[in-house]
């Protein structure tokens, strides 16, 4: 599933070449299946997807593991009722991540499947504390990030969910930068924001939450 979720966003334009990296949270439980370190996704097969624990140990794969595996082994620490993370690094969402802006809550769907506004984490050196320490910061509360000059953060139930969240931060991105070149921007309502958030919180309640 992380093989075909990976070779789905090189098919989308999401990622390119080696970069980016997906991972899928297995049942068995303090597991996680991650692609591989600089490897083209065209290239892939299932035998190269890699499984780790949460300690970042190899349990099966002969590949070196994504250099971000700390970050995503982090979200599942923190997050328990998500199970898939992808690292992207889409056009528009990167191009945000360039000149620096976060974006606020421009659309419903925005906010019901990605938690609100998408914050913008600074990006120290990849597969550092630090680096995921501060995304995890930025995506408090939400399922999306934006990583400074590096590229975006997506979080879902499972993976279809991940990859679909990596579909709508591109396009709000995109529509925020068309809003931005034509002068004007309109964000929702305070009625709207709340009801969208409502929806969102209530999609991620943790397992076995009241």
């Amino acid at each position: 599933m992380v093989l075909e979720a990976a070779q789905q966003l090189l098919a989308k334009g999401l990622v390119v070449g080696v970069s980016g990296n997906v991972s899928m949270r297995l049942a068995c439980g303090g597991l996680l299946a991650i692609t591989p370190s600089q490897r083209f996704y065209d290239e892939l097969g299932p035998e190269d997807i890699v499984v780790i624990d949460f300690e970042a140990e190899p349990v099966a794969g002969e590949l070196p593991p994504s250099v971000e595996s700390l970050l995503h082994i982090e979200v599942y620490r923190r997050r328990p009722e998500i199970n898939a993370v992808i690292h992207s690094h889409s056009p528009f969402a990167s191009t945000l991540a360039v000149i620096g802006l976060e974006i606020p809550p421009i659309l419903e769907d925005q906010v019901i499947y990605l938690g609100g506004e998408i914050k913008l984490a600074p990006s120290p050196p990849p597969g550092t504390e630090d680096l995921s320490q501060q995304v995890l910061a930025a995506l408090e509360g939400r399922n999306a990030a934006l990583m400074a000059n590096h590229g975006a953060v997506v979080l879902g139930l499972n993976l279809k969910e991940a990859i679909a969240a990596c579909q709508l931060l591109e396009k709000t991105a995109q529509a925020y930068l068309w809003a931005l070149s034509l002068g004007k921007v309109t964000t929702l309502s305070q009625e709207a924001i709340a009801r969208g958030k409502a929806i969102f919180a209530l999609r991620h309640h943790p397992p076995d939450a009241p």
